[in-house]
């Protein structure tokens, strides 16, 4: 058990001793503003306040974890024995930055409620963060920090705890176009038809005619192969399937069509499936509760966990309404185009609500791997490049890799076989 001497206890303060001690490093800790229990204390222990009490561990406190709501920050980037670091302590901390206060920014996505211009979307864009600015974003930060702490404790602490977690692979496929040609009735397909006729998109006419007339299998319709693919390599995989009325930005299946039906209780036999909640769910409640009862009540099992179409949270609205829709987790923590950490963190953590100033119970899964963010690659094996370079990050920290794939692109058979590939990162990064 770790004794935290500080100040004052606040809710940032117990959130962020709880993630990094106990929830990366499976240290218990314990909290207290008495001198005295501090000095009782036999075990290991640290002094986390703007000055020593001795010679003890002691860490240098930025202000963030004792303030409340946002202020403008000047962060410089540092260096901790090769590892980058913001939040710089001096020399009479047992570490040269607070640790605590940069996990907090990062993991409390705290830039993203200050100023910032967004995409055309309404998405907070990566190259506003402070990760893709500084050439961080491929490094699970939080992860390596508490990793190089702990072994910063067990120098000092001859009984500190070092249990080690599990690499752990997590496979979701995001379901928001399940066919291309098949099952879109009457009226849209023959309005596709002409507007592929008329913009001379002779391959994809001829491909919507041999998929309307049974000659081909429509090539978004992957997922029986998915099926067979992920029983050849068990690893953790989730299929997302958006369960919406047709709009500007929502354009699936009808949820009314049975053969859609269909297959997502086919699908729901052998894999975990849940909602990918439509752009408009995003910004209406009501509707994100009754996309969320619909699916629940086809595949006759409580629906728990989301994605958002576009990757798109915005925080903290988009958090609290997950929460009022009952939703436990929520896969959509990373950016479309870019790898990485939008967290700064391989590690599940709960949603921090600053306006609130309070712990949400909802657990973020973030995703480091988004297959749109490798379409500018020509070749397999610069995608796997890319990968591996992930992969070691996160394998060193004993974290989890999250990737996104869509039955959409591993359909398309380009310059790269996209499924071919996807055979190939499940075996290359499952332990």
């Amino acid at each position: 058990m770790l004794l935290i001497y500080t100040h004052k206890i606040t809710s940032r303060f117990t959130y962020t001793m709880r993630q990094l001690c106990q929830g990366i490093l499976g240290i218990e800790v314990v909290f207290s503003t008495k001198v005295e229990d501090f000095i009782k204390h036999t075990g290991p222990k640290i002094t986390y306040t703007k000055q020593p009490l001795q010679n003890e561990f002691f860490i240098r406190s930025h202000d963030l974890l004792f303030e409340q709501g946002i202020s403008d920050l000047d962060i410089k980037i540092g260096d901790w024995n090769g590892t980058p670091c913001f939040f710089e302590t001096g020399e009479r901390s047992s570490l040269p930055f607070d640790i605590f206060a940069a996990s907090f920014f990062l993991l409390s996505r705290y830039e993203e409620y200050m100023p910032h211009v967004k995409d055309a979307l309404g998405r907070f864009p990566a190259k506003e963060s402070l990760a893709y600015k500084n050439g961080l974003l491929e490094l699970p930060l939080i992860d390596m920090w508490a990793y190089q702490f702990q072994q910063a404790l067990a120098d000092r602490f001859d009984d500190i705890p070092k249990p080690r977690r599990k690499y752990a692979f997590t496979s979701i496929i995001n379901v928001t176009t399940s066919h291309s040609f098949a099952y879109r009735g009457m009226i849209r397909s023959l309005g596709g038809f002409f507007i592929d006729l008329g913009s001379f998109r002779l391959k994809r006419v001829f491909r919507r005619l041999a998929v309307g007339l049974g000659i081909k299998k429509d090539p978004y319709d992957n997922f029986m192969d998915l099926v067979e693919i992920h029983k050849r390599h068990p690893i953790k995989t989730m299929f997302f399937f958006q369960f919406a009325k047709y709009s500007t930005h929502d354009k699936n299946i009808s949820p009314n069509n049975n053969k859609f039906r269909y297959l997502i209780k086919s699908v729901a036999d052998y894999s975990i499936v849940s909602l990918s909640a439509s752009f408009k769910a995003n910004l209406d409640k009501d509707l994100l509760v009754e996309e969320k009862k619909s699916l629940a009540s086809l595949i006759n099992r409580p629906i728990k966990y989301s994605r958002l179409r576009y990757n798109k949270v915005n925080i903290p609205t988009t958090y609290r309404n997950l929460i009022e829709a009952e939703f436990t987790d929520d896969y959509t923590m990373g950016y479309t185009h870019e790898i990485g950490f939008r967290a700064g963190t391989c590690t599940p953590f709960y949603f921090y609500d600053i306006n609130l100033e309070v712990q949400q119970p909802l657990k973020v899964h973030p995703f480091a791997v988004h297959d749109y963010a490798l379409t500018s690659f020509e070749k397999k094996e610069q995608v796997f490049e890319k990968i591996d370079t992930l992969y070691r990050n996160i394998q060193k920290v004993d974290g989890q890799l999250v990737t996104v794939f869509s039955n959409e692109l591993l359909g398309e058979r380009h310059k790269i076989i996209w499924i071919e590939l996807y055979q190939d990162l499940l075996k290359r990064y499952y332990v």
